[in-house]
């Protein structure tokens, strides 16, 4: 790689192509690309913002967007990190053709998904996949600055080895008492024993991993289901949400209004439910905010339970009609919700529903 120009201690706007400098693969179909600037000009941005690639792909230009996964605390070049999916087009390129000493055009920084906007003394970062980035420019802009940080890190991966960032996170967290690293995968590798949290990321894995989530700052992105699960999980602890900010790797945000309206089904104490006890007789109006087996109980009706947590499935009952809000930790499976049954300890009537019992 040839030598670039020294800074000239300007910033580094749009209107000047930037030069790759490096390509560093991650894992399989993902890599870090890095940029600097052909005039030696800083880049100046807030941690957990993207840019916006133009890529000469065969058949015409297209614009792809990537969260920067640097810090701006190491200002002399930039780094974005791609994962191609299987229908990618701009990242497949990208991870096929793009070299060192290639020039492109970028537009940006922008986006509003960044802790320096929102003050916090704690912070919980929870991610999924290549949500990972922003939360990597974030934590590293935090370790730079030598002061302790206070961040919960989670990731969650399909297997060990797909946990972008590993080693450069856990370098950071040996020097740093304060970032507190916490890996979920939904396998192991294979001949590779695996000791750390398995599975899907719900209430049990968040109040052993961050006891004290209720003051933190939480920052969450990764695909909209991943995220979701994450939102229902805090609302049914009881977490400010308003203090819950997220990014979709897929869609970042550019300005508050392009933001997209969260519209979870919330529990509400108080609006008026209607349990039908199909077997027993029995009619109950209850408020949202009551559990079917609370309900059940209130009754007289038994349903055995175990945990009352949504993990033993001791309580799983079979549902007839109506909707359910329902936020379990494992006691149930896919298989069984798509059949009907649900688990009474964490399910919450939305309007009519009839069970059996």
């Amino acid at each position: 790689m040839k030598d670039l120009a020294p800074s000239t201690g300007t910033i580094w706007h749009q209107s000047e192509p930037l030069e790759c400098v490096s390509v560093v693969p991650e894992m399989a179909n993902t890599a870090s690309f890095t940029f600097r600037a052909p005039s030696g000009a800083l880049f100046d941005f807030r941690p957990g913002q993207f840019l916006t690639l133009e890529l000469p792909v065969p058949g015409g230009t297209v614009h792809r967007t990537y969260t920067i996964s640097s810090s701006p605390s190491r200002p002399r070049s930039i780094t974005i990190t791609a994962k191609a999916q299987p229908n990618s087009i701009g990242t497949r390129w990208m991870l096929d053709h793009l070299q060192p000493g290639m020039c492109l055009n970028v537009m940006g920084p922008a986006g509003l998904f960044s802790h320096v906007e929102r003050a916090a003394d704690k912070h919980l970062f929870i991610s999924a996949g290549s949500g990972i980035t922003p939360m990597m420019s974030m934590t590293t802009w935090m370790y730079d600055l030598g002061a302790a940080p206070d961040i919960v890190f989670i990731n969650c991966a399909r297997r060990p080895s797909e946990i972008i960032f590993r080693q450069q996170l856990e370098h950071m967290a040996s020097r740093a008492p304060g970032l507190d690293l916490h890996w979920v995968v939904e396998a192991p590798d294979r001949y590779a024993p695996w000791a750390g949290y398995r599975g899907q990321i719900n209430q049990l894995m968040l109040g052993l991993m961050a006891p004290d989530y209720l003051e933190r700052e939480v920052f969450c992105c990764g695909p909209e289901p991943f995220m979701q699960a994450v939102r229902e999980a805090l609302q049914g602890l009881g977490y400010d949400m308003d203090r819950y900010h997220q990014e979709s790797f897929q869609a970042p945000v550019a300005v508050l209004a392009d933001a997209p309206v969260i519209d979870d089904v919330v529990p509400d104490e108080e609006t008026r439910a209607e349990i039908t006890f199909a077997l027993s007789g029995v009619t109950a109006k209850v408020a949202e905010t009551d559990t079917v087996l609370a309900a059940a109980k209130a009754n007289g009706l038994n349903i055995p339970s175990g945990c009352t947590f949504g993990v033993c499935g001791t309580c799983k009952i079979r549902k007839t009609s109506g909707e359910v809000h329902m936020v379990h930790n494992g006691g149930i499976s896919d298989d069984d919700i798509d059949s009907g049954y649900i688990l009474a300890c964490c399910s919450n009537p939305i309007g009519a529903v009839t069970v059996e019992v």
